[in-house]
């Protein structure tokens, strides 16, 4: 079907996103704003749809070209599913089903949220249309697992997570859930293809950008015992070759824990070293690499003003953090957390010789590299296992009393509006969930998947470890909904 004037298209830039798993980050974020524009679209708020635009794109179509064209869309009826079809060069195409027809949206998100590419055409069918699609991956007959189920929370989990687990990407997969002050864990599939082992609560995963979290956690910590401020200038604690730099001296503390630091995803030079590996891109990054970088760094958003994730930016938190206290990073992350909370089984250096191991595996099915780190560690360079995170989310909820309870409570607080509808403390995100307030994070590598969330409020929470390049973020979502739902 073709509405005229329907089809509408315009020009936009990206920038260039020098990360391996940029790809994986880019299609989170282009989902975020399709389910806002979903919602708006479903419930007719035009205005709500244009504010998720970009400056470009506005300066190219006014509120009320865009009204027009929405108002004959909206006489199609309501979207009532969609599929995204295709993702190439950080463009999604979502297949539309309306109430009378079917047609393509084509969708450009920057990384700040907000679409510069809004392209409405009639549905393409092809012959492809018939096969798998990315989304819809090929599935087991079934997998091993280990759940008990005593109740309809459980039953909804388990229908959830094994769907998740008989993906053919999907080697295994460990869950736990608290609510109502019961915990019940769920594992299905094996470690390692054909060994016929399944995963426990002691068996160690990547937990990747997770990391982010116990890296802001021990900068509340100093904080909280007046080592440094959060509106500190980091400036203050790097090599005067880096501090005359105006734009270092601008960015604070608070700035890289909440990702407005002006600070791209990574550094231009992060991958341009004689010893960089694909399949662990951020061994050979070293201090001297990173402070080569911020000798000539200069923002495109002002530090403060815009919220830009940030590996870079985490990572030379966690190297600050080690210039202060003059200590290795994972010696601070072990005295400060892991010690206190008697998290034994998390670590920066696993061995692949260990027995209870989830190696990563790659979109092929193919084992890659546990990722190793230099300057980059407090940006993702943790490895953890489900009872470890238990008691990491468990402390998350409690009276801040102890001194790592209180930089726990420190970095859930407000600092930062992140669009299209969300917050950020220090590390943590942070969303409005029927009233209250739900703290998360994901973490991916290349071959590992992880999600945590939690309510202090409900003193609910949701873990999801898998070794594979499946993503967890929107199961995790929708389970902790559930969860908080469910009386």
């Amino acid at each position: 079907m073709r509405l005229p004037g329907v089809t509408l298209f315009f020009a936009f830039l990206f920038s260039s996103i020098q990360l391996v798993c940029a790809q994986t980050e880019a299609e989170r974020q282009n989902r975020a704003v399709f389910n806002r524009i979903e919602y708006f679209f479903n419930t007719q708020q035009t205005d709500s749809i244009y504010q998720l635009a970009n400056e470009k794109f506005k300066e190219q179509i006014s509120q009320t070209k865009l009204s027009n064209i929405l108002d004959q869309l909206y006489s199609l009826g309501k979207i009532q599913s969609a599929d995204r079809t295709g993702f190439t060069e950080g463009i999604a195409t979502y297949t539309l089903d309306f109430e009378t027809t079917t047609l393509d949206l084509q969708l450009g998100v920057d990384t700040n949220f907000r679409y510069g590419l809004f392209l409405i055409q009639p549905h393409q069918s092809t012959e492809q249309d018939e096969l798998p699609v990315e989304h819809e991956p090929a599935m087991k007959d079934s997998v091993i697992s280990n759940v008990d189920t005593k109740s309809e929370l459980d039953l909804y989990v388990d229908s959830v997570a094994r769907h998740y687990a008989r993906n053919e990407r999907v080697h295994s997969l460990s869950v736990a859930i608290i609510h109502q002050n019961k915990i019940n864990t769920f594992f299905y599939g094996e470690t390692q293809p054909g060994n016929n082992q399944l995963p426990d609560a002691n068996t160690s995963y990547e937990i990747g950008s997770i990391t982010k979290t116990f890296t802001a956690t021990l900068l509340a910590d100093l904080v909280n015992k007046g080592r440094l401020r959060l509106d500190e200038s980091i400036a203050t604690y790097l090599p005067d070759s880096l501090a005359q730099n105006p734009n270092i001296k601008a960015i604070t503390f608070q700035m890289l824990a909440n990702h407005t630091s002006g600070l791209p995803r990574l550094a231009s030079n992060w991958n341009t070293g004689a010893d960089f590996q694909k399949d662990n891109p951020y061994a050979h990054y070293t201090r001297e690499d990173l402070f080569t970088y911020l000798v000539q760094f200069e923002p495109e958003n002002e530090p403060g003003t815009t919220y830009e994730y940030s590996n870079l930016g985490f990572g030379l938190l966690g190297e600050l953090l080690s210039i202060l206290e003059n200590k290795p990073y994972m010696q601070l992350i072990s005295e400060h957390i892991l010690t206190p909370l008697e998290m034994t089984n998390t670590t920066d250096q696993l061995l692949e010789s260990e027995d209870n191991l989830a190696p990563p595996y790659d979109q092929d099915g193919q084992a890659v590299p546990f990722w190793k780190f230099q300057a980059l560690a407090g940006a993702g360079s943790l490895s953890s296992t489900l009872n470890d995170l238990l008691r990491y989310s468990i402390a998350q909820l409690t009276y801040p009393e102890t001194d790592v309870q209180k930089s726990m409570h420190l970095t859930k607080q407000f600092t930062f509006f992140v669009p299209p509808n969300s917050d950020i403390g220090l590390g943590w995100h942070m969303t409005m969930i029927d009233g209250v307030i739900a703290y998360y994070h994901t973490g991916a590598t290349s071959g590992s998947n992880c999600f945590i969330g939690f309510v202090p409020d409900e003193k609910s929470v949701v873990i999801l470890l898998s070794n594979s390049t499946a993503e967890l973020d929107e199961m995790g979502s929708m389970m902790l909904e559930r969860v908080l739902r469910t009386d």
